[in-house]
């Protein structure tokens, strides 16, 4: 059994933060990663909305400083280490990865979110290179250009009216012929003249050359087949927080966020919660940045209230 003071499960931006912080602040600090590479922001080809970087940077190359800048202050991070489970005494946390046993008194998790795929040829080829899952991150790339958004929930909705003040076109692919968006979404939505909406389809496949070119499309009603021609694929059918391996140890909602207050903290003493995993109303690096340097402040506010 490894003991430390804090552990953090998750490589993302909220766990390397959070990882600096407690590292500086010199707790023992230990970060699970499960996999390589490590969440969303990483797979990001260009990130433009993060202070400090008027030219934007490659998702990779800002983790990947992250990660140096979290080494150089102590943190052990031991990538390729999932997590099956959580246990909670008394005073301490254990984390279960396998046939390793690692205790904290406090535990912060950091392990995002994923989003939904559509599952289709051109998807993981195009990912990047035209396709997004999200639009307030990637939609100034396409100013001016055609575009679709594939959904037709409340996100998808948020992001096709997003996405009108900045492209020439919106394409908005549903595959029912009514939308399960709020009305007020809805209302907004239909009454935009650069907004069209294409009922009872599916994409069947993205095409293109360096970038996304043509997406074939299918009516569910007849079964006809037509080339829709965009520079950009904007796919909003849901995401599914990585929360599975503490879902009986802490409150989650019902869509599987965790449930914490505005310091971080769960209902569970010691166990905290930062970034794409918590429930919150804004899903970005600037605000997984933010979350692990919370979360931080109140883990060593518990642990000095510790007997």
């Amino acid at each position: 059994m490894e003991e430390h003071h804090v552990i953090i499960i998750g490589g993302g931006p909220a766990g390397l933060t959070a990882g600096i912080y407690a590292s500086r602040a010199h707790l023992k600090t230990i970060l699970l990663e499960s996999m390589i590479p490590s969440g969303q922001a990483y797979m990001a080809e260009k990130i433009e909305n993060y202070p400090g970087f008027p030219d934007g940077i490659s998702g990779r190359e800002l983790i990947e400083r992250f990660t140096q800048q979290a080494s150089r202050f102590g943190l052990d991070i031991q990538r390729f280490t999932a997590v099956d489970k959580v246990e909670v005494t008394k005073d301490t946390r254990t984390v279960i990865a396998g046939d390793k046993k690692f205790s904290a008194p406090a535990l912060i998790i950091t392990s995002g979110a994923k989003y939904h795929t559509l599952g289709i040829s051109g998807e993981e080829e195009f990912s990047g290179k035209g396709i997004s899952y999200c639009a307030t991150c990637d939609g100034a790339f396409f100013k001016d250009q055609d575009v679709t958004v594939v959904g037709g929930g409340d996100a998808a909705l948020e992001d096709v009216l997003y996405l009108s003040r900045l492209t020439r076109k919106v394409y908005v692919i549903h595959r029912r012929d009514q939308l399960r968006a709020q009305k007020i979404l809805q209302r907004k939505a239909l009454e935009e003249p650069t907004i069209e909406f294409i009922w009872d389809t599916v994409v069947r496949e993205i095409t293109g050359g360096d970038a996304v070119k043509t997406l074939l499309l299918e009516n569910g009603r007849d079964s006809k087949q037509k080339e829709l021609a965009v520079s950009g694929v904007f796919i909003a059918v849901g995401q599914s927080p990585n929360t599975d391996f503490v879902r009986d140890v802490v409150e989650l909602d019902d869509k599987g966020y965790i449930i914490t207050d505005q310091d971080c903290a769960t209902a569970e003493a010691g166990i905290f919660a930062a970034g794409d995993v918590r429930q919150k109303g804004l899903r970005q690096i600037s605000t997984a940045v933010g979350d692990g340097a919370l979360a931080v402040a109140a883990v060593e506010r518990y642990i000095e209230g510790q007997p």
